[in-house]
């Protein structure tokens, strides 16, 4: 290619490169119109292993617009799935199940599958997936001879394992299913053969089992044991002189002293081929008396220290992802004092093709031009092959808009038919990549998805972030306004984002105003407005200062503040972190806070808090509350002697604070003028102490008296007292032993003090020895020191030490034996193994195998597991939640091997490392490992409402939970009446579909209140609910008949009323007829012969409507007929419901009756005259 079309190219590519930069936001509205074609967005591993006792699933998902339908080859033939009822595919995806629960084989199902996703826009394909069935053949019969073996000599068992898929894990143990111990002596090679360097009698045993772990089926098949016999030929001669009387029958030479020779790798020299990214892994076993030491060096050049690590005691050098520049020649030593043995294998690298630019999806507007780039490494050098929707590109006829320069597709003036799925198949001999990228040529004009006119405050030198998000193809060019639009913002203050914000770093009050984003492409305009108003800061101006109050007077604390006009404050206060105490004498006001009568409860800490909804402010003051004893008077020396003296005093005031004690405290003039020393205590009750002295002091004392306040100031120092000088009484105290670096160990101790010393020419003896091993103190004189350093130490090992105290006039008494250890060093090594057990949502178990002894290198303290999450898994996640949280540290003490995380996020990515740790601090992490959480339930919905109340209907309005844990399957909605007394009502149950926010319950009672159960669930189960009341309407027509008259309190009350109104009426019937009277019913009928005075028919005077809520029958009052009888029939209240009982009748000629009917006659009438509303009050009234 000449430079002219290099240029070219370039161009292209760097337009290429520009176009791509479109991006297709989430926003439902946006994407509800655009096309897409398929991506695949999940496949099975290339090389698929299944289980034979499980169903074989083979996923391919694929999104796009419209959604693509999918379909499947099997070596390279296309899968008719509807012919094997065994195979499905799951609906909307191209996920494959074969059934072979029922006893089908799985082997049957072996072969290339792959899978085709298509729409109208493009075809994307999976890669070749290898469906292969594990297999853990049996281990071959077979009857293993005793091995007998001279001791010293070497010795290999063979394990040669069955072939399995995958091969399976090698180990060895015994009859007890314990691990056989490994050392340089005895180690496992890497295909799973146990070498002996050299063989001992303690190796004599029959139970050398190997043991087989197929990993995919789980099951574990052991070889026959392998019984070896070690023999000692001195101890043969020995038994046959007892037997035979003769000696050296068999000779006496034992197993020879022997160099080192090499029983692992075979020949020499040896190759290896590994492959770029891989594990390498090298191996030397060596044979020879006495055991061989390996050690490892790369012929020319360095080992890669941070990837490079020694395992099996040395023999096996392993290399983590290995890259070109590892190739080469690697040398391996294997030494004893006899002399040494060397072999080169000799390392090639090569490599399966690796992306170093794959291919991306491009997004073009028509007539853009772009390009897809596919650019991979290999050794050798792949070939690259490219596809259109699935089929080979030179299938296709040649068009303008497309050109092919070797690992690259130009595009040029695209038209909307040019969308297209292509994909880039990389290949060598030893792998291949395929890559799906799609060219969508879209067309659409800007639109702004930042809301209209939003309002942005913020506070003044804070940073500003206006949004202006934007959509279109080709790529709007947003440009920002302020005001009118006179003229673009350009340059300094502001910064432009490429998403289109507007920031300004340093907001101050001249910036706020209306500013206006337009965003335009080739297709059109569109534009908004946001609002930003810069508000003053929240300061406080006059801060609460320290105070010092006595008890009972009081303080004010002032907190005065400056804020914005537009921003309301809120003074909180408080004590030390807390609420103030709920006391009335502390009195907050606007600008101060007042403590009336302060209490020694009362100090602490006080801040005042000022709140706005954009920022705050904050002050502290100290509060202290003193009261103190005046000082003790007239101090007196009485009773001298060699070590002791009395001492006395006069307490002074107490300030109505009972003093509890007094100190003594002393001066030594000799060697410590201007200090003084606590000498001892004495209860409050006395006022005298007798003191023990030290020799060599010049002592003057002085004392203080403490009551609940505090301590009095110091009394008058007493006159000077002298003792003579003596050897020392004792040695220095915490004597400490241990390193500060690995190769020493500091000896320290607390000195003498010149109370302590006795005399002048104060030294000391330091003496140290190692542990076990040294017999005779080292020892070394100092003075004027408390620490000893002891340099050139071993690591970590014990020692005894000692420390003694001697002046001019003698050694102190013999001191005590402490043991400490030289220094530590960093551990050297990492947990192995390290794995996670997830056992909920919530919660996992880490474990990994503890760090070796030797590696730790100091006093174990314990191991840290670092973890944090990386992610939650929900796809709907907002960017605000995925980013990496704050690393969080779990220790756990002592030589543990697993460990609980608890409080962990569901349905989240995490990370984690082991660390061990000792003295010194921590050893190299372990290998970062990720884990999932499962799904967990869901927290209650945001929030449930009525949207819309009628007589017999409720319209339901929810919000999702902010704690999804998973993907959301549906919601539960349970529902019961409540009615006055609050009784509950049958529970009616209702699911409702996760992707619904509101629903309406149809077929409800009128004005009629319901309890509402609302939560969310996902497939882990459901989560916590909330809960609601809310009622439906009532009828305008029946509103005035729905009164429920029997819980009325005025009802009750008539009612009770009525009841004793009755009772006295019996009781004077009773006592009537006691006394002989009857009532003159005839005769008054008579004397009242008017002719309007008749018996009343049913409708003339009622008892007035009472609507009862079922029947709506009037309930109606009636005189009693002149035949005497109560007809029960015609009213729903008589005498009868509320007397005693009865049929209805007083007497037997009804004169009871008669003598009340004219007096019921009288108030019926006046019932009818009432303007009042009929009632069971004027009922009744007609009655009385």
């Amino acid at each position: 290619m000449d430079s002219r079309s290099d240029c070219l190219v370039l161009l292209l590519l760097v337009l290429g490169s520009a176009a791509t930069a479109l991006e297709v936001p989430l926003d439902p509205k946006v994407l509800e119109g655009l096309p897409q074609p398929p991506t695949i967005t999940h496949q099975s591993p290339k090389d698929y292993i299944v289980d034979p006792r499980e169903n074989i699933v083979i996923h391919c998902e694929a999104k796009g617009k419209p959604h693509p339908s999918f379909s499947w080859t099997r070596n390279g033939l296309h899968l008719d799935i509807g012919k094997d009822a065994k195979v499905t595919m799951k609906p909307r995806s191209g996920t494959l199940v074969i059934d072979i629960s029922s006893g089908e084989k799985a082997e049957s199902y072996e072969g290339v599958y792959q899978c085709t996703a298509r729409n109208k826009h493009g075809t994307a394909l999976s890669n070749n997936i290898v469906i292969r069935q594990s297999r853990s053949p049996l281990w071959s019969k077979e009857r293993i001879k005793p091995i007998v073996v001279q001791e010293g000599l070497p010795l290999v068992l063979r394990c040669q394992p069955p072939a399995g898929l995958p091969p399976p894990i090698i180990f060895w143990m015994d009859n007890n299913f314990q691990r056989l111990p490994q050392s340089r002596r005895v180690s496992q090679a890497l295909n799973g053969d146990l070498y002996f360097s050299n063989v001992m009698t303690e190796d004599s045993r029959s139970d050398y089992i190997c043991y087989a772990r197929f990993p995919h089926t789980q099951t574990i098949q052991q070889k026959q044991p392998v019984t070896v016999r070690v023999f000692n030929m001195e101890a043969i001669n020995e038994t046959m002189e007892t037997y035979l009387n003769d000696t050296d029958l068999f000779g006496d030479e034992a197993a020879e002293e022997r160099k080192p020779a090499f029983l692992l790798p075979e020949g020499s020299p040896s190759s290896k081929l590994v492959l770029r990214g891989q594990v390498l892994e090298l191996e030397c076993i060596a044979e020879g008396l006495p055991t061989p030491e390996i050690s490892w060096i790369k012929v020319s050049g360095e080992l890669p220290a941070k990837r490079t690590s020694f395992q099996n005691f040395e023999k096996t050098l392993r290399i983590v992802n290995v890259s070109e520049e590892d190739a080469g020649g690697y040398q391996c030593t294997a030494r004893n004092r006899l002399g040494s043995a060397q072999h080169i294998i000799h390392v090639s690298v090569k490599a399966a093709p690796y992306w170093i630019r794959a291919p991306q999806n491009l997004v073009l507007a028509p007539l853009e031009s772009g390009g897809l780039t596919c650019r991979a490494g290999g050794n050798p050098k792949p070939t690259v092959a490219w596809f259109i929707n699935g089929d080979p590109i030179d299938n296709f006829p040649e068009e303008p808009s497309r050109r092919v320069e070797d690992d690259t597709i130009i595009f040029t003036e695209v038209q909307t038919a040019s969308s297209a799925v292509y994909q880039c198949n990389v290949s060598n001999e030893y792998g291949y990549l395929l890559s799906n990228a799609f060219l969508n040529v879209l067309a659409e004009p800007p639109r702004i998805l930042t809301p209209h006119n939003t309002v942005y405050p913020v506070i003044r030198d804070k940073p500003a972030l206006l949004n202006c998000v934007s959509f279109g193809s080709p790529v709007p060019r947003v440009t920002w306004f302020k005001d009118s639009r006179s003229s673009i913002l350009m340059g300094d203050p502001f910064v432009f984002h490429e998403n289109g914000t507007l920031e300004i770093p340093v907001a101050q009050a001249f910036h706020s105003g209306r500013y206006t984003c337009v965003a335009r492409n080739s297709l059109g305009i569109s534009e908004n407005h946001v609002y930003l108003e810069v508000k003053e800061p929240t300061r406080i101006v006059k801060q609460p200062e320290y105070m010092v109050v006595q008890k009972n007077r009081d303080v004010v604390f002032m907190c005065k503040v400056m804020h914005d006009p537009s921003l309301v404050p809120t003074m909180i206060w408080l004590k030390d972190s807390g609420e103030l105490p709920d006391d009335d004498r502390f009195i907050v006001d606007s600008e101060s806070l007042t403590i009336m009568y302060v209490t020694e409860a009362d100090e602490g800490t006080y801040t005042c808090i000022m709140n706005t909804t954009l920022d705050q402010d904050s002050a502290s003051a100290q509060l202290t509350v003193v009261e103190k004893p005046d000082p003790p008077t007239d101090l007196e020396l009485t009773d001298p002697e060699v070590r002791s003296i009395q001492l006395s005093w006069i307490p002074g005031d107490e300030h109505n604070s009972p003093i509890k004690k007094f100190l003594v405290q002393y001066e030594d003039a000799l060697h410590g003028s201007g200090t003084w020393n606590n000498l001892t205590e004495v209860p409050g009750s006395r006022t005298m102490a007798h003191l023990k002295l030290s020799p060599y002091i010049h002592y003057s004392f002085r004392v203080l008296a403490l009551n609940d306040v505090g301590y009095s100031l110091p009394s008058l120092p007493s006159r000077t007292y002298r003792t003579k000088p003596a050897a020392p009484d004792e040695n220095p105290s915490d004597v400490k032993a241990m390193g500060t670096e690995h190769n020493n160990l500091v000896i320290s101790w607390k000195p003498l003090t010149g109370l302590q010393s006795n005399g002048p020419g104060l030294q000391y003896n330091v003496m140290w020895r190692q542990m076990d091993v040294d017999k005779d103190w080292n020892t070394e004189t100092v003075a004027n020191v408390s620490k000893f350093v002891v340099a050139g130490t071993p690591t970590f090992v014990p020692y005894e030490v000692k420390v003694q105290a001697l002046n001019n006039y003698g050694k102190g008494p013999k001191p005590p034996i402490v043991v400490g250890y030289s220094g530590e060093d960093w551990p050297v090594a990492a947990p192995a193994n390290v794995r996670v057990r997830v056992q909920n949502s919530t919660q996992a178990e880490v474990s990994w195998e503890p760090v070796p002894a030797k590696s730790v290198r100091g006093r174990l303290q314990g191991y840290k597991v670092y973890y944090w999450k990386e992610r939650s898994l929900h796809k709907h996640t907002t960017h605000s939640h995925t980013h990496r949280m704050e690393q969080q540290t779990l220790t756990f003490t002592g030589n543990r091997s697993h460990g609980k995380l608890p409080g962990l996020h569901p349905y989240s990515l995490y990370s984690l490392n082991v660390r061990v740790c000792n003295g010194r601090g921590e050893g190299p992490a372990s290998p970062f490992l990720k884990f999932e959480t499962p799904e967990g339930v869901p927290g209650p919905p945001a929030f449930l409402r009525v949207t819309n109340s009628n007589i017999d209907s409720l319209t339901l309005e929810w919000g999702p939970p902010h704690e999804r844990n998973g993907h959301l399957v549906g919601y539960i909605l349970t529902y019961q009446t409540v009615n006055n007394t609050n009784e509950f009502g049958q529970l009616k149950e209702l699911s409702v579909p996760p992707n619904e926010t509101s629903t309406t319950l149809h077929n409800l009672k009128y004005s009629t209140r319901y309890k509402f159960y609302f939560s969310a669930k996902t497939a882990t189960g459901p989560g916590p609910g909330i809960t609601e009341e809310f009622a439906t309407i009532m009828d305008g027509a029946m509103a005035s008949r729905q009164v429920d008259i029997a819980t009325q309190g005025w009802f009750i009350g008539l009612m009770c009323a009525i009841a004793l109104l009755i009772l006295v009426l019996l009781i004077m019937c009773f006592i009537k007829r006691n006394k002989g009277g009857k009532y003159p019913v005839k005769e008054k009928e008579a004397a009242h012969a008017d002719p309007e005075i008749q018996p009343m028919k049913d409708d003339d005077i009622t008892f007035g409507e009472y609507s009862d809520n079922e029947d709506h029958k009037p309930l109606k009052g009636s005189r009693t007929p002149s035949s005497g009888t109560v007809k029960r029939d015609e009213s729903d209240d008589s005498l009868v419901d509320y007397g005693e009982g009865g049929d209805g009748q007083f007497n037997e000629d009804g004169s009871f009756i008669g003598q009340y009917s004219g007096k019921t006659d009288r108030d019926g009438v006046q019932a009818h005259e009432s303007s009042e509303a009929p009632s069971p009050v004027n009922a009744m009234n007609s009655f009385v």
